[in-house]
C-alpha cells in the first residue's frame, strides 16, 4: 500500500473517531418568522404575548386614555361608524377586539333585535366590558362575550351577517388571516366594516407626529402609569398599511364592494366590504 494511501486511511479513521466522540448537533427547528411590535422587530409568538400584555395593562384605563388622547373625538368617530352600519333585523354580529363594549353597546342601542358576539383575545378587556354591560341599558340576553383570537375564530362558516372591528386589527400579527377569518364566518351577502387608525394627510403629519410621540406617551405615564404601552400604540399606527394598501388586502381575501372613508383628515378610516361568494378571490387594482 502506498504511503499516501495509508495516510489518507489514517486520516479518515481519525475523523470517524472524532465524529463519534464529538457529534455535531443541528437544530431541527427553523428560524421563527419575525414581525413588528411598534418599531421593534420581534418573534411572531413574542408579539402576541407583548400585545396581550399591553392590553392587560391598559384595560381598566382604556376608555379614559382614549378620551384624553383624542380629546373625546374617538366617541364621535365611533358614533359615526356605527351610524353607518347596515344592520338587518335580528342580525348576528361579531364585534372583534371589542372587549370593553364600546361598539357593541352602540350597535345594541341602534339595533335592539341584533344578537351581538363581543370577541377579544384579552380576558381583561372582556371583564371590563362585562362590568360595563351590567351598568348599561342593554338587553344582556342579546350580548355574548367570547375570548377568541381573531386569526383563528371559533365560529362556523357562513354564520354572521356583520363583522366589525374598531381600533384592533393593527395589533394582530397577521392582518391577512384576520380578514380571511372574517370572510369565512360571514354569510354570503354579509358585510365587514373596520374602523382603524390610518395615514393622515401629509400636510398635517409633522404636527400629528409631534403630538403622538411627545404627548401621548406622557399622558400614558400620568393617567395610567404606563408610558411603554402607549408608546407602542403610537408606533403601531405608523406600521399599519395605508388606506389603499388595506383596501387591497380586503380585495385579495375575496371581499367585493370595497371602499374606505377617511375621518378627520385620515387620522382614522372606515373600511367596508361585502362577501358575495365563498370562492371568489379578487385581485387588487
Amino acid at each position: 500500500m502506498k504511503p499516501s494511501t495509508l495516510r489518507m486511511l489514517c486520516n479518515l479513521n481519525h475523523r470517524a473517531k472524532y465524529a463519534r466522540r464529538f457529534p455535531r448537533t443541528f437544530s431541527a427547528e427553523a428560524p421563527r418568522p419575525t414581525t413588528h411590535f411598534g418599531f421593534t422587530d420581534v418573534d411572531e409568538v413574542e408579539k402576541e404575548k407583548k400585545v396581550h400584555e399591553v392590553f392587560a395593562n391598559v384595560a381598566k384605563k382604556y376608555d379614559l386614555m382614549n378620551d384624553a388622547m383624542s380629546m373625546g373625538v374617538h366617541r364621535l368617530w365611533k358614533d359615526y361608524y356605527v351610524g353607518g352600519l347596515q344592520i338587518p333585523r335580528e342580525a348576528k354580529i361579531l364585534d372583534m377586539a371589542g372587549g370593553t363594549g364600546d361598539i357593541a353597546f352602540r350597535m345594541h342601542r341602534r339595533a335592539p333585535t341584533a344578537h351581538i358576539t363581543v370577541g377579544d383575545i384579552n380576558q381583561n378587556m372582556l371583564d371590563v366590558g362585562k362590568e360595563r354591560a351590567s351598568n348599561e341599558n342593554v338587553n344582556l340576553s342579546h350580548l355574548n362575550f367570547v375570548c377568541a383570537n381573531a386569526e383563528h375564530l371559533p365560529f362556523s362558516d357562513d354564520f354572521f351577517d356583520l363583522f366589525t372591528m374598531s381600533f384592533g386589527i393593527r395589533n394582530c400579527t397577521h392582518v391577512d388571516k384576520v380578514l380571511a377569518e372574517a370572510f369565512r364566518v360571514l354569510k354570503p351577502g354579509g358585510q365587514i366594516a373596520i374602523l382603524e387608525f390610518s395615514a393622515i394627510n401629509e400636510s398635517l403629519k409633522p404636527l400629528y407626529d409631534a403630538y403622538s410621540f411627545n404627548i401621548i406617551p406622557v399622558m400614558g405615564q400620568i393617567l395610567a402609569n404606563d408610558r411603554d404601552s402607549y408608546q407602542y400604540l403610537v408606533e403601531s399606527i405608523r406600521k399599519f398599511p395605508n388606506q389603499q394598501e388595506f383596501a387591497n388586502m380586503f380585495m385579495k381575501e375575496g371581499f367585493s364592494s370595497v371602499s374606505y372613508e377617511n375621518l378627520t383628515f385620515g387620522i382614522c378610516s372606515i373600511h367596508r366590504g361585502k362577501k358575495m361568494a365563498r370562492s371568489l378571490k379578487l385581485q387588487p387594482e
